[in-house]
């Protein structure tokens, strides 16, 4: 097999739709040897109830400890307070607070419960206010997910499959593994701390793995989240603006 910095030089088809000043060959020194970051890997953990006894904020505080143990950075937003999409403007404190959290961080983890077979609108309300684009920046693009999932009954996967496809809807890279945990109220001791059983080792998998991918992609997430349409799109935006001047 040729090497990944050689592919560039492989006889090309024709492709009469490429914008050929918008198309690239991929760069193997970009993806394999560029410069690593050293700073502890920084992780935003969401989670979806406001009850006093939340399961999903006990599973996250769990997660949490296993995460700062394997080096990570670690801030939890609380979303008490935060207001409905669209309610109020994005000024609001709690508003910016989340966003800010959001462009501060490299990998997220978001915990739901499930609640009449799907995520719980606070969950979804947190998500609801990331947009994809801020001034420019990107709070959600290229960063690296983990998602998990609290019970009250028998273990269902509903939300976490919920949370995949808004991850991927946010541009994120979800990685495969996740957790849910049946019965949540039998798993946590009076003190909010999870009693050891599979399900506990199942987020110790979760935070491992979402570790070694964040590690593995967020030096290089800008180049792998760049693409083509996008180019070929700022281009043409560029060109109307020239256009539009010389007129």
């Amino acid at each position: 097999m040729p090497d990944i910095h050689d592919f560039h030089d492989f006889p090309d088809d024709p492709l009469p739709s490429i914008d050929e000043d918008q198309f690239r060959p991929i760069d193997g020194k970009v993806l394999f040897d560029g410069p690593r970051a050293i700073h502890r890997p920084r992780v935003l953990m969401l989670y979806g109830s406001l009850r006093e006894r939340s399961y999903s904020r006990l599973a996250t505080e769990e997660a949490a400890r296993i995460l700062r143990r394997l080096g990570a950075e670690v801030r939890i937003f609380n979303p008490s307070g935060l207001p409905l999409p669209d309610s109020t403007s994005a000024d609001h404190p709690k508003v910016q607070e989340l966003r800010e959290l959001s462009i501060w961080s490299e990998a997220q983890v978001w915990c739901s419960p499930e609640r009449h077979g799907s995520m719980t609108g606070v969950m979804k309300a947190q998500i609801d206010w990331l947009p994809l684009s801020m001034g420019g920046v990107r709070p959600t693009q290229g960063r690296t997910l983990a998602v998990m999932q609290v019970s009250g009954g028998s273990q269902s996967f509903n939300a976490v499959n919920q949370l995949r496809i808004l991850g991927r809807w946010m541009r994120m890279f979800t990685i495969p593994n996740q957790s849910s945990v049946a019965k949540a109220f039998a798993e946590f001791d009076e003190a909010g701390r999870m009693k050891p059983s599979s399900y506990y080792n199942r987020i110790v998998d979760v935070m491992e793995e979402l570790m070694k991918f964040t590690l593995l992609l967020r030096d290089r997430s800008d180049y792998l989240i760049d693409r083509y349409s996008e180019r070929v799109e700022s281009a043409e935006q560029v060109a109307k603006r020239v256009n539009q001047r010389s007129i």
